[in-house]
């Protein structure tokens, strides 16, 4: 990575993740996350607004250091117009997928996402496990993830704090497909579905080998925020969801959530130079992270 770029990201395939780079007109790079690898960088500048829906962002704005989401107020409005979160879209005419996500033992949430992304969803999200539950019109869609949410007793959000905690104990890849395939089971017996979804088998999908989860040790902290002049360097232990978990040296793993790395400039690190950037302690959530 020579000279100075800016992140785009971590991009899921079906065989892996990789880092995205936005070099001098918006020239794009990937670099394969791989375990074991080694990944160093030296942050440049200051951190400025990333735009929206594909145009940058007028004023060049600064933004806050510490958050997951590097876009001005004005650039976050314009984004989330037409967003399928924000329920933008009604009349979007793709078809729909519901899923069940598992996280660890307990964590589960219903979600939904168009069926033409396949399964890139919930490797975005970091899915240990999961099954899609139906099919059909996004409204109908909506419709029964508020159902099954409801009827579990599962929320459509778990924190990404709640996920790093638990991801260094899961159980083994049986127990865990056996827990999704009894709440698909509870699921499918419930009445109340919309007529236009259209009920899917159970066909639990099990991301731990790709993430690199098993045999993983708990981390130490999790980087706070990155800052000018910091450094993140270190080995790779596993990549779920936009987190990679990094030895960084002296046995000390520490999570990165590439989400931070958006918005800055960054330049190639010598491998080994370890983490010079704020790092926090792993936190239990309260109620409230629990649902966001």
């Amino acid at each position: 990575m020579a000279g100075v770029w800016r992140s785009g990201g971590v991009r899921w395939g079906d065989g892996g993740a990789g880092l995205v780079w936005v070099g001098e007109g918006r020239a794009r790079r990937v670099s394969p996350i791989v375990g074991g690898g080694d990944i160093a960088f030296r942050v440049v500048g200051e951190r400025t607004c990333v735009g929206a829906r594909g145009n940058p962002c007028p004023g060049g704005l600064v933004v806050a250091r510490g958050s997951g989401n590097a876009r001005c107020a004005e650039c976050a409005r314009l984004d989330r117009v037409g967003s399928v979160a924000a329920d933008g879209v009604p009349d979007d005419p793709r078809v729909y997928r519901v899923y069940l996500a598992w996280f660890g033992p307990g964590l589960v949430k219903v979600g939904i996402t168009a069926e033409e992304r396949e399964g890139a969803r919930l490797r975005e999200q970091g899915a240990v496990c999961f099954s899609w539950l139906g099919r059909g019109p996004l409204m109908a869609a909506r419709r029964c993830e508020e159902l099954l949410r409801a009827a579990l007793g599962v929320p459509d959000r778990v924190s990404y704090e709640q996920k790093r905690l638990v991801r260094a104990s899961l159980p083994g890849s049986g127990e865990r497909q056996g827990e999704v395939r009894a709440l698909h089971a509870r699921a499918a017996g419930l009445g109340g579905w919309p007529e236009s979804l259209e009920p899917l088998p159970c066909r639990v999908v099990d991301h731990g080998p790709l993430f690199g989860l098993d045999r993983l040790v708990p981390a130490h902290g999790v980087v706070r925020e990155l800052v000018p002049d910091g450094v993140v360097g270190g080995r790779v232990l596993a990549a779920a969801g936009p987190d990679l978990h990094l030895e960084a040296g002296q046995g000390r793993v520490v999570v990165l959530d590439t989400r931070l790395m958006s918005g800055w400039g960054l330049a190639a690190a010598p491998a080994g130079s370890g983490i010079t950037v704020p790092v926090r302690a792993l936190r239990t959530p309260d109620v409230q992270d629990q649902l966001w």
